[in-house]
């Protein structure tokens, strides 16, 4: 009888075991995709083109910060300090990226906004995070990110007298993908002066990295 009840006891804690283990798994994509849809720890949006007719009077001043994680031994920084756009205008700004390598390497951008009650307000339209860059040995490039500022902010008492974003990004490194060729790129963006902002609906002309 007792060799029963240990028997059952030892069962329920392999089934335990296996559904932490199981749950740890699933909590990261359900952790990023809460993020996403609420804004939660400045996590912003995504958008294909901002609110048609509601560019406000408000402004906000974006700040944008870059940093390297350990292990990426890639330059990385922004082109621009800040720039002020009003609320729904869209705004460019560029972040340059250089590897110093005599290899090819591959990053993959992570990104946030403080004050994190702007994330949810904070969407990009188009950005170099949204896919993977490789930069072959000793190649330096301009990278774009169009977003604009949602006037919805004005509505949330917590966002709403918000007047400075910083839009920050770490930048880590990833897996080559298979089969990568040496040589330069044939979609980065021209060396350039550092914009400040376009007017809404404006595109400027500008050579964006595929989305």
């Amino acid at each position: 009888m007792a060799r029963d009840k240990n028997t059952r006891v030892a069962l329920w804690l392999v089934a335990f075991v296996g559904l932490m283990v199981a749950s740890s798994f699933a909590a990261v994509p359900f952790y990023s995709w809460f993020c996403k849809v609420t804004g939660y720890a400045g996590t912003t949006g995504r958008a294909e083109a901002p609110p048609a007719d509601e560019v406000v009077d408000q402004t906000v001043t974006v700040h944008f910060d870059a940093n390297i994680a350990p292990g990426m031994p890639w330059q990385f920084r922004p082109k621009q300090a800040s720039i002020e756009v009003k609320l729904g205008e869209t705004g460019l700004a560029f972040f340059e990226a250089y590897n110093p390598t005599k290899e090819p390497i591959a990053g993959q951008a992570g990104f946030n906004v403080v004050p994190f009650s702007t994330g949810e307000y904070f969407d990009k339209i188009a950005c170099f995070c949204f896919n993977l860059q490789v930069l072959q040995p000793g190649e330096r490039i301009d990278m774009p990110v169009t977003f604009y500022v949602d006037p919805a902010m004005l509505k949330d008492p917590e966002a709403r007298d918000v007047t400075d974003i910083t839009l920050s990004y770490t930048m880590y490194r990833a897996d080559l993908p298979a089969g990568t060729a040496t040589g330069p790129r044939t979609d980065a963006t021209p060396a350039r002066a550092a914009p400040t902002k376009l007017a809404a609906g404006e595109t400027g002309g500008q050579s964006t990295i595929a989305q």
